[in-house]
C-alpha cells in the first residue's frame, strides 16, 4: 500500500532478488504484490546476483533536486535486523547520490556503469580497488609514515588480496583482521605474515558488517561484500567510503573495541588451530564482551544527544 501511495505521487523502482537463500518463494511474492501496485520491478543484471544493500529516493524540493542515500551491511529483512550485527550510512551528499544513481541505472539497464567516485563496486572495482589501497599503506610506511590496515568481514578467501596483505606484513605494515568464519590467510608466518593477527568473535548477534580502514589514507570503507571469489567476481556488491569525521570515528570505535587485547574472541594460529583468548586461566579481568560494551556505549550516547 504504502508503494502504491508513493507510486501515485512520482516512480518507484524494486530492484527484487530472486536468488535470495531461504527467501525466494517469499522475494518472488513480494514482486508480485509490488507489480500489482504499480511498482517497476527489475531482477538484476543477467548472471549476477545482486547482494549489495542500497536505498535511493530522489526528490524535487523546491527548484532543487536531492538525493537521500542508504549504503548498509545488512539485508532489508527485519528478522535478520534482530539477529544480526549490522551498520549502515544514510546520507544526502550530493557525490554519493550521484554514484548511486548510476549503480540504478546500470543495474537497471539503462547503463553499463564501471567507475565510480566514493564507491567500489563488484564485479568490477572492489578487488582491485581493495588491493589498490593496501599498496597505498605499504608505500607509506616505506616513506615513513604512519600505516595500518583494519579489516572486518565475515571470510576471507580470495587469493589475490590475501597475496596484498602478505606484501603488507613482509613490508612491516601491521594488519589486524576480525573474521566472523573462513579465514584462509595463516597469520604469524616468518618472513610471510608476522605483523598479521586474525580474531574472531562471537557473541549474541551474528557479527555481520564489514569494515575497511587504511590509517596512511585516512580512509573507512563499509559495505555488502565479503573477501571471497562469489562476492568479488559474481555478485553486484557496494563498499562506500566514510567521510564524516563523526561517522569515522564511531567506525574507529568499532574496531578498537573488537581489537581490544581483553576482548574475548578466538585468536587464528599460524597452524591453522584457533584458540580462545584471554585463554583459559588467564589472569586478564575484566574480559569484555565486545557487543555488549557497544551495546551499552550507544544506549550511553543515545541518552546524552536527547
Amino acid at each position: 500500500a504504502d508503494a502504491a501511495h508513493a507510486n501515485r505521487r512520482g516512480t518507484v523502482v524494486a530492484l527484487v532478488e530472486v536468488k535470495a537463500r531461504f527467501d525466494e518463494q517469499a522475494n518472488i511474492q513480494w514482486a508480485r504484490q509490488l507489480e500489482k501496485a504499480g511498482v517497476h520491478v527489475v531482477y538484476g543484471i543477467v548472471g549476477l546476483k545482486t547482494h549489495c544493500k542500497t536505498a535511493l529516493v530522489v526528490r524535487q524540493e523546491g527548484s532543487t533536486i536531492r538525493r537521500y542515500c542508504h549504503i548498509g551491511t545488512g539485508n532489508y529483512n527485519p528478522k535478520t535486523a534482530r539477529l544480526y550485527e549490522d551498520i549502515g550510512m544514510f546520507t544526502a551528499d550530493p557525490v554519493i547520490g550521484a554514484d548511486l544513481t548510476d549503480l540504478f541505472n546500470s543495474l537497471t539497464g539503462y547503463s553499463r556503469q564501471t567507475r565510480y567516485r566514493r564507491l567500489l563496486v563488484a564485479p568490477y572495482g572492489i578487488r582491485r580497488g581493495l588491493i589498490n589501497k593496501i599498496e597505498n599503506e605499504i608505500a607509506a610506511h616505506r616513506e615513513g609514515r604512519e600505516a595500518r590496515i583494519r579489516i572486518k568481514v565475515n571470510a576471507l578467501v580470495d587469493e589475490q588480496v590475501i597475496d596484498a596483505l602478505y606484501r603488507a606484513s613482509q613490508a612491516g605494515v601491521p594488519v589486524d583482521i576480525v573474521v566472523r568464519g573462513i579465514c584462509a590467510l595463516r597469520p604469524g608466518r616468518p618472513g610471510l605474515s608476522e605483523n598479521i593477527h586474525v580474531r574472531s568473535i562471537l557473541g549474541r548477534f551474528l557479527e555481520h558488517s564489514r569494515i575497511f580502514h587504511f590509517a596512511a589514507a585516512n580512509e573507512y570503507w563499509i559495505g555488502s561484500a565479503d573477501v571471497m571469489h562469489r562476492n568479488l567476481d559474481r555478485r553486484v556488491e557496494v563498499l562506500v567510503q566514510v567521510t564524516d569525521p563523526e561517522l569515522a570515528r564511531r567506525l574507529g570505535e568499532i574496531l578498537d573495541s573488537a581489537l581490544d587485547p581483553t576482548t574475548r574472541c578466538w585468536t587464528l594460529h599460524d597452524d591453522g588451530s584457533w584458540e580462545p583468548s584471554p585463554p583459559p586461566g588467564s589472569t586478564v579481568t575484566p574480559v569484555r564482551d565486545h557487543q555488549a560494551e557497544l551495546m551499552a556505549l550507544h544506549a550511553t550516547t543515545a541518552i546524552a544527544t536527547e
